[in-house]
């Protein structure tokens, strides 16, 4: 006879892909008419807007385009110039365990980005694109907790409490950002404007209910042409507070929170005294939720009166082992031909990030792409980038896997000095590592009413010394009795542990 066992859910998602794609991008592109004839290029900055992800049968696919901006010094003409080319991508990463019903999150960006030219009316522009991609497979565990009508047969079940952490929601949500900024009466005004960068950080955010409220600033740095030529910025810090709509997630969740852009808009009021500026934002931002939950777990259970057939299955429990943000900072030298007489512009790109083990050590390490901007001090605006290799160490066991995102929290700090341009940056390392471990469950059972196990055979009593860390439950299991029995038998506490003691085992009456 098979015994109906009791269930519970633990849904959420299993984690089924985690990697970063990477490919590179090139366009050739015809300097527009009304544009002068390039004399030489200084620089060409890269963000990318996402347009689309998707996940299907065995794969995730990402869409969108790269926009770069080159600048450049004009034949016979002053000031810098710009040019502006859209190159659309195709990327997508591969996982058997991917389909439809997935969840795909992204977090795209431009590792490096460089322009040739061909001749003074071509250019050739080349990015190198890196794409972040996780996939979430929706998880829907049956758990057996127990059975409700055991008494008839005297079944003897072991409920144990279990803990796992976990994916318990993913979410996105779109919004826009849309608004005049003007320059400040201190700085020059705009003839043209040059480039724009775009750096989003979330301060806050927090679960009420079914709602995740989340704010943070977008800092936008615009680059201009003023009236006397000169190249010319200036930044301005655009707050913003959004709520989303989320689901089983409670209020202690851990969020980790992307915002990326997928429009990025700026222009020169026309007609105007060249202050005021058209700001445009479209941005995403997707939450991956995550929080520890605990549930019953049916273990073991055998019948004292009959003969008794157990099938048990494997559990797959995932518990925090670590969490945090650790900072190393770059301060190097970035070495250049010639001295500079100032620091124009300074940005950098966060490479992937790289693990290697050895112990119960595990570095971190990423890539920074740093670019200057820079005049000489013969006059000359130039550029310069170099590559610096930023590592951080976490003390994790092995067995631990480490998922980790890194970003630069705050501008490059860039001054000339002695053989080039000193450079300071602090890189953010966010990471979060879990531990695996597999536990087993009781599923099915079935006891044969027709062969009742045969006491009489035993002796009536029993004396057995408990090996430290054995369990009553074991002890009772084997002799066909209960641990309630042996307790009452040997005047043992509820929560007792006997190591070490003699006990007397009970024959079993039914």
């Amino acid at each position: 006879m098979e015994l109906e066992l009791e269930q519970t859910q633990v849904n959420g998602y299993e984690a089924v892909l985690d990697t970063t794609v990477c490919q590179e991008e090139t366009m050739e592109m015809i300097v527009p008419d009304a544009c002068p004839d390039i004399l030489r290029i200084v620089d060409t900055e890269g963000w990318v807007e996402l347009t689309s992800r998707e996940a299907m049968e065995g794969r995730a696919e990402l869409s969108g385009s790269v926009k770069a901006v080159v600048l450049y010094l004009p034949d016979g003409e002053e000031g810098m110039r710009r040019l502006e080319v859209s190159i659309p991508f195709v990327c997508a990463a591969d996982s058997p365990q991917l389909n439809s019903r997935c969840k795909v999150t992204a977090v795209p960006r431009v590792e490096s980005a460089e322009t040739r030219s061909l001749n003074p009316r071509k250019v050739l522009v080349r990015v190198s694109l890196a794409a972040e991609v996780q996939g979430y497979a929706p998880l829907e565990e049956t758990v057996y907790t127990g059975i409700s009508a055991g008494e008839e047969a005297c079944i003897e079940q072991l409920c144990e409490t279990c803990r796992t952490y976990g994916v318990v929601c993913v979410q996105e949500k779109p919004f826009n950002f849309s608004d005049d900024v003007t320059l400040s009466s201190s700085k020059p005004q705009a003839v043209e404007l040059l480039k724009q960068r775009l750096s989003i950080v979330c301060s806050e955010s927090k679960v009420i209910g079914n709602k995740l409220i989340f704010k943070g600033t977008a800092n936008l740095q615009i680059f201009y042409r003023g009236e006397d030529n000169g190249l010319c910025d200036s930044v301005f810090e655009l707050p913003f507070s959004q709520i989303m709509e989320v689901s089983a997630a409670g209020e202690e969740a851990d969020c980790t929170l992307e915002i990326l852009p997928t429009v990025v808009r700026c222009t020169l009021e026309s007609g105007g005294e060249g202050r005021t500026i058209h700001v445009n934002l479209d941005l995403l931002a997707q939450a991956v939720l995550r929080e520890e939950r605990s549930f019953c777990l049916l273990t073991d259970l055998y019948s004292t009166a009959y003969e008794a057939e157990t099938e048990v299955r494997t559990l797959k429990l995932e518990h925090l082992a670590d969490q945090g943000v650790k900072t190393p900072a770059i301060r190097e030298v970035l070495e250049l031909p010639c001295l500079a007489d100032n620091v124009l512009d300074a940005y950098c790109a966060i490479g992937r990030v790289a693990q290697s083990r050895e112990g119960d050590r595990l570095t971190l390490e990423t890539d920074v792409h740093v670019t200057v901007l820079y005049r000489s001090d013969a006059g000359e605006i130039d550029s310069a980038s170099r590559r610096f290799q930023v590592p951080c160490t976490l003390e994790l066991p092995a067995g631990c896997t480490c998922i980790c995102r890194c970003r630069c929290p705050e501008a490059v700090f860039a001054t000339p000095a002695s053989g080039g341009v000193e450079i300071r940056l602090p890189v953010e390392f966010c990471y979060l590592a879990v531990r695996r471990e597999e536990t087993s469950g009781v599923c099915n059972v079935r006891i044969d009413t027709e062969c009742p196990r045969n006491h009489d055979s035993q002796p009536s009593i029993v004396l057995r010394m408990v090996s430290r860390g054995e369990r009553l439950w074991d002890i009772a299991k084997c002799y066909g009795t209960t641990a309630a029995d042996i307790r009452r038998a040997n005047a043992l506490e509820e929560d007792g542990q006997p190591d070490g003691q003699l006990l007397l085992i009970p024959r079993k009456r039914v």
